[in-house]
């Protein structure tokens, strides 16, 4: 019988273990996804990017002929990074563009965790590339979209069965803070969810409001 321990699982992610890759979450992206609403993309995307900075993970921002095509990055997106640059880039492949690679080398983490328009290009794309250079990949499947459900259905498919794992926006931002008595976080994770997790971010508000509760006893 396995003896138990009280520590984490080495596949739940820390703030420092892994790099986030935002890629392409621009407005000509956004025009044509239709496997999401594109005001809950907007709410998802910016809660990976305020989990991000609250966490101080390595984060890259790229985006694909901005200034030609697709236009700028969401401001949502940029907003926690002030003065950060924007990798921009011609290839589909962000995992092609040796601008992004030279940046992922420079951090050092072989974990890296994804999250962009459109799931079946720009995501799948990166995500099978740095799998086939034996990167451990993640991906944040409820800030992803494309043209259709199907093709993002597919795509998400595609990636799991490569071996990257699926996660969602919430999931990420809580198992980066993962326990309530980590009070150093504590105000700006529920001040986070409030903001852009929707039902669980109210009940967070009225447990507050009402109660005076706080997650865990803690805060």
């Amino acid at each position: 019988m396995p003896n138990a321990t009280a520590t984490p699982g080495n596949t739940l992610l820390s703030p420092t273990d892994h790099t986030l890759i935002l890629i392409d979450f621009q407005p000509q992206m956004a025009f044509a996804t239709r496997s999401i609403d594109i005001g809950m993309l907007r709410t998802n995307a910016s809660l990976i990017a305020n989990a991000a900075k609250i966490f101080d993970v390595s984060t890259i921002l790229t985006t694909v002929a901005a200034k030609a095509f697709s236009g700028p990055m969401f401001d949502e997106i940029t907003a926690p990074f002030p003065g950060k640059a924007l990798l921009d880039r011609t290839s589909m492949n962000t995992w092609e563009d040796a601008a992004v690679i030279e940046e992922v080398n420079r951090i050092g983490n072989s974990r890296v965790v994804m999250a962009g328009l459109w799931t079946s290009v720009c995501i799948v794309g990166p995500v099978a590339s740095a799998i086939d250079q034996g990167f451990e990949v993640y991906f944040i499947a409820d800030a992803c979209g494309d043209v259709s459900p199907e093709a993002h259905e597919r795509a998400v498919q595609r990636m799991i069965q490569l071996g990257a794992v699926p996660m969602t926006s919430l999931q990420y931002l809580l198992e980066l803070q993962r326990d309530w008595a980590r009070t150093e976080t504590y105000d700006a994770t529920t001040g986070t969810a409030k903001k852009f997790a929707g039902g669980y971010g109210l009940g967070v508000t009225y447990a507050k409001s009402m109660f005076g509760a706080q997650e865990g006893g803690h805060g």
